[in-house]
């Protein structure tokens, strides 16, 4: 199988490695020299493109099976995030119009914009009010008007080796709860979304939801980390009014892609974090 991953960060790398062990042939894009460089160590054949470029993507060789996009804005600006996600998502869109290969996108959760702590699904209102995450519904949209149709993953926060923010901010004693702590988080190791993106590959298209099977609230997760680690519960403080986490309160369910044979290996943050910071040298 010839694979072409797009943004080989955190997600893509990881994914990357392990296609390649699995014996696929694997290329992978990425706009700097460091990220080229990366790419390399895990045995990926890289080109260094900048999506956001028009026509950057046209001396890609040949043709793929899949195209599979997880690339992020760096944490830049909402102008970068704009440019990265409609701008990029544009052109691979038309670069592979007339293409055989399938399309996947790693999505984001934040395209639901409920705010009542409520269940939600693949099939719940998702027009969403936040630019960055309207930005995302917008490449959605391009993606789902590709000819051959594509394969949507909304994937939850991402935490795992070197990520996880509330964990490090934890960690580093600046962790507040806001207002009474009820705000629901939803969770996702990096690991288990690589696994999410190999089971989507192998089931009929569609949008999927990616996260462990136990949204939780930030005071109980706060809880949980003070209790491992033997630390005090950081204070409270005025609930935050503003950015994309203020508007962000529901539970994220799993089922749809539960029912095709995905099995998280970390089924909630627990088992998750326990690992991480085992691995850490924390605990």
């Amino acid at each position: 199988m010839r694979v072409l991953i797009v943004g080989c960060g955190y997600v893509g790398l990881s994914l990357g490695r392990t296609l390649v062990d699995q014996g696929h042939e694997v290329h992978g894009l990425r706009r700097t020299a460091d990220g080229v460089a990366e790419m390399e160590t895990v045995g990926l054949k890289p080109h260094r493109v900048d999506i956001t470029a028009n026509g950057s993507l046209e001396a890609l060789p040949g043709d793929f099976d899949w195209v599979i996009n997880t690339a992020s804005s760096s944490r830049g600006d909402a102008a970068m995030h704009h440019e990265v996600f409609v701008e990029g998502t544009r052109n691979l869109v038309e670069r592979f119009e007339r293409s055989q290969a399938r399309l996947l996108f790693t999505s984001s959760t934040s395209v639901y914009p409920q705010t009542d702590g409520g269940w939600v699904d693949e099939e719940s209102f998702d027009e969403p009010v936040v630019g960055t995450a309207q930005n995302l519904a917008l490449a959605e949209e391009m993606y789902l008007k590709h000819p051959g149709g594509a394969t949507l993953l909304r994937v939850a926060g991402i935490y795992g080796p070197s990520r996880g923010h509330l964990y490090r901010q934890f960690l580093k004693g600046k962790a507040v709860i806001e207002g009474e702590g009820n705000r629901w988080v939803n969770m996702i190791h990096r690991d288990d979304v690589v696994t999410a993106i190999l089971c989507a590959m192998e089931n009929e298209m569609g949008i999927y939801n990616v996260t462990d099977n136990e949204p939780v609230t930030h005071r109980s997760f706060l809880e949980w980390l003070a209790g491992q680690l033997e630390r005090p519960l950081p204070v409270s403080g005025d609930p935050i009014s503003s950015g994309k986490r203020a508007r962000t309160n529901k539970r994220v369910s799993n089922a749809r892609l539960k029912a095709t044979g995905w099995i998280p290996q970390f089924p909630t943050f627990r088992e998750g974090y326990t690992a991480l910071l085992q691995s850490e040298g924390v605990l």
